[in-house]
């Protein structure tokens, strides 16, 4: 063979092998975790100091809940990749607390005291889509390999602001094989035409998606930790701890049934 044609072979060889290794060393740098979890969490001035304080306390409550931790070690990688996000106004949802790895009581008290003591963003009222979009972004810089990718969005009023509508966004992350759920803290006793929490029905029309996806309601701020952690613990189970973690929920729980 010709010098130029097997200098031309080997550069091509090269190249070849270069793209079939790219994918694997990129994905080396990669923790294999079972989901990766954005929690986005109503920041709007609908809140006063001492309700989101209970916010981030069940937030905290919930993730180094023992329950949770148990649940988590049964599956395939037993390990969590979460962040916590706030959102509110029109393009304005931030992350307070970048990805972090849970697998164990110490990593999930880490956490747990990142939420706590981030300060809380600046935010007015109510754009959803734009959560979920952040949500999106967010979850596609995420330094792991997810089994399932959810985005838990709370909060205690529908969408209005957004600069991408909360169902464009919400189809868009479904595209992407994103599941959202969503947490409906209830503050009034008003239903809408199914019978059941108004809240609830609007989002089941405008911000779930994805396979299994589904609405906790939460009856009160001081009502958050526990529908946080049911929720949670829905959204990580796998295997034969799934069923188990479904069972002792109430079916009222779900979709404000």
């Amino acid at each position: 063979m010709p010098s130029s044609l097997l200098r031309y072979a080997l550069a091509v060889a090269s190249i070849l092998f270069a793209a079939f290794l790219l994918p694997l060393n990129a994905a080396s740098g990669q923790e294999p975790v079972d989901t990766a979890l954005v929690l986005a969490v109503d920041a709007s001035g609908s809140i006063d100091p001492a309700e989101f304080q209970l916010q981030r306390e069940g937030i905290a409550a919930a993730v180094t809940s023992p329950d949770l931790l148990d649940v988590l070690r049964f599956g395939p990688h037993a390990r969590l990749a979460i962040a916590y996000v706030e959102w509110g106004g029109p393009g304005m949802a931030a992350t307070l607390v970048d990805w972090m790895f849970v697998s164990d009581a110490e990593s999930a008290a880490a956490f747990a005291t990142a939420v706590l003591s981030a300060p809380r963003s600046l935010q007015s009222y109510n754009a959803i889509g734009d959560a979920i979009t952040h949500g999106q972004a967010l979850l596609g810089r995420c330094p792991c390999q997810a089994v399932r990718q959810v985005i838990d969005v709370s909060g205690d009023n529908p969408d209005n602001r957004s600069i991408v509508p909360a169902p464009l966004a919400r189809d868009r992350a479904i595209e992407a094989g994103i599941v959202i759920n969503a947490l409906a803290i209830l503050q009034d006793s008003y239903l809408g035409e199914s019978g059941r929490p108004w809240l609830v029905e609007s989002y089941e029309a405008q911000v779930i998606g994805g396979p299994g996806a589904f609405v906790m309601t939460a009856n009160s701020r001081r009502d958050f930790e526990r529908a946080l952690l049911d929720k949670m613990i829905l959204e990580i189970a796998t295997g034969p701890k799934a069923q188990s973690a479904r069972g002792r929920l109430s079916l009222g729980d779900l979709n404000g049934r």
